[in-house]
C-alpha cells in the first residue's frame, strides 16, 4: 500500500528499503526448507515427497537450511532494493498523477524496473545460494564446498573473478522483472479492489491481496526461473565444454527436449513456495508500518 513519505530527514527516504529487506528476510527464515526442496527438484532428483524422504535420510533436517546465509543475504540485497525502489517509484508515479491511484499498467512498469534494480543488486547473493544449495546434488570431487554465503563469495572471487558474482544475471535479471511484475502490480491492484470494491478491512485486504501477489508472481516467473537455475548449477564436462552457452540456448534446448511444460517443472512446489513467501512478506512489512506509526517513525 503505497505511503506518500514525509519530507526532511534521512528516514523517510530510506525506511521503503529497511522495511523491505526485513520483512524479506523474515519471511526467509519460514521459508528457507521448502525453497531448497524446489531447487532439488528442479536438479533432476524427483518429487516432492522423494527429495524431502532422501535430504532427511542422507543429509538430516539441517540440509533444508543449508544456504539459509545466502538467503538472508540476498533478501537484505534483492528485496532491499527491489521493495524500496518499487515504492520509491510508485510515490513519484503518484505524485506526476495528482495524486490520483496509478494504472495498472505503470505499477507493472515500476514493477519491471524495480525487479531489475534488486535483481542487478541481489545477483551474487542469489548466485551463492544456489549453488550452496546444489552443492549435495553433485559428485564428492566436483563439490565446492562453501561454509557459507561470504565464504562462496570470496572464493568465487578468487576463483573465477569478481565479474563471475554476476554469472546468470541476465537470466536472473529477467526472472526478477517478470516475478516483480506479476507480484508488486499485483498487490498495490488488489488492495485498491479489496479495499475501495470489497470494503474489506485492513487485515482482511492484506491477505487478500497477498494471496493474489504471490499467485501471480509464481506464474510470470517459473519459467525464468527454470533456465536461471540451469544456467547458475551446469558445471563443464571432461572436455571443458558446458552444456549452455546462455540462458537462450537453454531455453531451447529445453523447449526441444520437453516441450513447454517443462519450464513449469516442480510448479506445485513452486507455488507453496513463492505465494507464502510473498505472502509473509507483504504481512511482515505491514506489521513492520503498524509498529513504526505507533513508536511514531
Amino acid at each position: 500500500m503505497g505511503e506518500k513519505p514525509k519530507s526532511g530527514g534521512v528516514w523517510p527516504t530510506v525506511k521503503p528499503f529497511v522495511n523491505g529487506g526485513a520483512s524479506g528476510m523474515l519471511a526467509t527464515c519460514v521459508i528457507q526448507p521448502i525453497d531448497m526442496i524446489k531447487v532439488r527438484i528442479q536438479l533432476g532428483q524427483g518429487s516432492a515427497v522423494d527429495v524431502t524422504k532422501t535430504m532427511l535420510k542422507n543429509e538430516g533436517f539441517g540440509a533444508f537450511y543449508k544456504g539459509l546465509s545466502a538467503g538472508l543475504l540476498r533478501q537484505a540485497t534483492y528485496t532491499t532494493a527491489r521493495l524500496g525502489s518499487f515504492r520509491i517509484l510508485t510515490n513519484k508515479a503518484i505524485e506526476a498523477n495528482d495524486g490520483k491511484p496509478l494504472p495498472l499498467y505503470q505499477k507493472a512498469l515500476c514493477g519491471l524496473t524495480a525487479g531489475a534494480i534488486g535483481a542487478s543488486v541481489g545477483s551474487p547473493a542469489d548466485l551463492a545460494l544456489i549453488r550452496m544449495q546444489a552443492d549435495a546434488t553433485v559428485p564428492l570431487a566436483q563439490r565446492r564446498n562453501y561454509k557459507n554465503a561470504f565464504h562462496a563469495l570470496g572464493r568465487i572471487v578468487a576463483d573465477e573473478g569478481v565479474l563471475a558474482l554476476w554469472k546468470g544475471a541476465g537470466p536472473t535479471v529477467v526472472r526478477a522483472m517478470a516475478l516483480n511484475m506479476g507480484m508488486l502490480a499485483s498487490y498495490d491492484q488488489s488492495v485498491e479492489f479489496c479495499r475501495d470494491n470489497l470494503g474489506l478491512g485492513e487485515a482482511a485486504t492484506v491477505v487478500g491481496a497477498s494471496t493474489v501477489s504471490g499467485f501471480f508472481a509464481a506464474a510470470c516467473s517459473l519459467p525464468f526461473d527454470y533456465v536461471k537455475t540451469q544456467i547458475q548449477k551446469m558445471q563443464p564436462d571432461a572436455e571443458g565444454k558446458f552444456p549452455y552457452t546462455g540462458s537462450l540456448d537453454c531455453a531451447m534446448k529445453t523447449l526441444k527436449a520437453g516441450g513447454p511444460f517443462k519450464f513449469y517443472t516442480g510448479f506445485p512446489v513452486y507455488c507453496v513456495r513463492i505465494a507464502p513467501h510473498v505472502m509473509m512478506t507483504w504481512i511482515f512489512l505491514n506489521q513492520i508500518q503498524k509498529v513504526e506509526k505507533k513508536i511514531g517513525l
